[in-house]
C-alpha cells in the first residue's frame, strides 16, 4: 500500500495527436508525486517500495448523455473519463490526506491540460483509507529502499 488505480475510457489510448494521452507517463508522474509527499514532521508519507500506480482502459463504457450535448456545443461528441482511486492504510492525518489528494489532482490536471482545453473529459480522484479485514503482503521490493545497517535513511 498505497495503491493508485486508474480506470479510463479506452479512447484515451489513442496517440496524442488523435486526442489520446500517454497513460504510462501519467502513471510515472503520479508515482513520483506520491514518493515526494512528506507529512507534518517531514517523514515520507508512503514507503517507496509500496507505491503502485496501475491504469486500466475500459473497453466498454457509457459517459453522460452519450455525446449529444458535446455535439450540440460544436464538438465531436466524444466524452472521456478518468477515475483515480488511491487506497492507503490508516494512520495519516486529515491534512496529509488533503495534501496528497491535491498533489495528485494537480499532477493529473497538468497531464491532461491539453485535452481539458480541447475535449470533453471528466477527471475524478478519490482517496480511501481503509480498515483492513485481512492484509497480507509479500515483497522483495521494500529491502531495495532500506538503508544499510548503521547509515542514515534518505529523505
Amino acid at each position: 500500500m498505497p495503491h493508485l488505480v486508474i480506470l479510463y475510457t479506452a479512447t484515451l489510448d489513442r496517440p496524442a495527436d488523435q486526442g489520446g494521452a500517454d497513460m504510462t507517463a501519467l502513471c510515472r508522474a503520479l508515482a513520483d508525486a506520491m514518493v515526494e509527499q512528506r507529512d507534518e514532521t517531514g517523514k515520507a508519507v508512503f514507503p517507496v517500495g509500496g507505491v503502485r500506480v496501475l491504469a486500466y482502459p475500459a473497453a466498454h463504457h457509457a459517459v453522460s448523455d452519450g455525446g449529444a450535448a458535446g455535439r450540440a456545443a460544436g464538438g465531436d461528441g466524444v466524452y472521456d473519463f478518468v477515475y483515480l482511486n488511491l487506497r492507503m492504510a490508516r494512520g495519516r492525518s486529515a491534512a496529509v490526506h488533503r495534501q496528497v489528494g491535491e498533489a495528485l489532482t494537480t499532477c493529473a490536471r497538468s497531464h491532461f491540460a491539453p485535452l481539458l482545453a480541447t475535449r470533453h473529459i471528466g477527471i475524478t480522484l478519490q482517496v480511501d483509507e481503509g480498515a483492513e479485514v485481512f492484509d497480507a503482503k509479500t515483497s522483495t521490493l521494500h529491502p531495495l529502499f532500506q538503508p544499510p545497517a548503521g547509515t542514515t535513511p534518505k529523505a
